[in-house]
């Protein structure tokens, strides 16, 4: 297991550069390590396993790297931040980098270090779509990863989230880019509600990011499931789109098979072309992650 992990961090290595230092290096099965993910973040390394528990050799394979390594379990009912494993700990928040774009990651921040590896490519997409006079909204926006790339391009960003602490840590993300938070919109609150206020307002966008979780809950205890209520989410989010807009509409839901939710999307918003990406290189194993384009008339 041990040289089957080191075969598969050297396969990554070309994709690092200069301008990208955080990447997904071990992809489990993808790599014949069927329980075993291992993410960099600017040189420090970030061990998963759905496991409670690491094999010893290669907990000693870890301490020979001298990197700082960390470890998590994958576990969706009882979400910890990651444990120490080896080399220097990495006590406070730092700089990762992704096709020349800055991102605070924060090993101590709990479950989530605050960028999502498996959407690189979508985030460039992102850059490459967004220009100067343009308006992008970015909902669910966790760090505002989206937002950043957007505004790097020149965009007029609204970052949406529940989270004030998440949305604070969008705006860092900002400033590491050079970019000031206050030429930007960041709302607080249901992504719903906003969208509707947004439709009455007659407030649009040129660009729109749907990302949300699988399973959620609002302050009324209304709930949204992925598999039943995302085509209505995007017709929402629809009728807030200038003509040729564009949206990108994103889920990690398992249980929603790729042609699915491409037909979910196609009946929410009808006029529009519809296509679908696929996951990054990196990726090797389950194509987990679904990302739908909608382009606007």
């Amino acid at each position: 297991m041990r040289e089957l992990l080191k075969k598969s961090i050297e396969k990554r290595t070309s994709l690092l550069s200069h301008k990208t230092n955080a990447l997904r290096l071990v992809d489990g099965e993808g790599d014949g390590l069927s329980d075993l993910f291992l993410d960099c973040f600017a040189d420090h390394w970030l061990v998963s396993t759905r496991t409670g528990s690491l094999p010893s050799d290669l907990r000693e394979y870890f301490k020979t790297t001298g990197k700082s390594v960390y470890w998590k379990q994958l576990d969706q009912h009882q979400k910890e931040s990651p444990s120490h494993l080896a080399g220097p700990a990495v006590n406070e928040p730092f700089t990762a980098m992704e096709n020349g774009v800055r991102y605070k990651i924060d090993f101590q921040a709990g479950y989530s270090q605050g960028i999502f590896l498996d959407q690189r490519e979508n985030r460039q997409r992102v850059i490459e779509r967004s220009s100067a006079g343009q308006k992008v909204l970015n909902t669910f926006a966790y760090t505002g990863a989206f937002s950043v790339c957007a505004a790097v391009s020149g965009a007029q960003t609204t970052t949406l989230d529940l989270s004030q602490p998440y949305l604070d840590w969008a705006k860092e993300n900002m400033q590491l880019n050079q970019l000031d938070p206050a030429e930007h919109y960041f709302c607080k609150g249901d992504t719903f509600h906003w969208l509707k206020r947004f439709a009455r307002q007659g407030r649009k966008f040129n660009g729109i990011i749907l990302d949300p979780p699988t399973f959620s809950r609002d302050d009324k205890g209304k709930v949204f499931r992925v598999e039943k209520d995302y085509g209505t989410l995007a017709e929402l989010a629809a009728k807030c789109l200038e003509p040729g807009g564009w949206m990108l509409c994103s889920t990690n839901c398992r249980k929603l098979p790729l042609h699915h939710f491409t037909k979910m999307i196609s009946q929410a918003v009808p006029r529009a072309q519809v296509t679908s990406e696929m996951m990054p290189p990196e990726y090797r194993g389950e194509e987990y992650l679904k990302s739908v384009w909608v382009e606007m008339p």
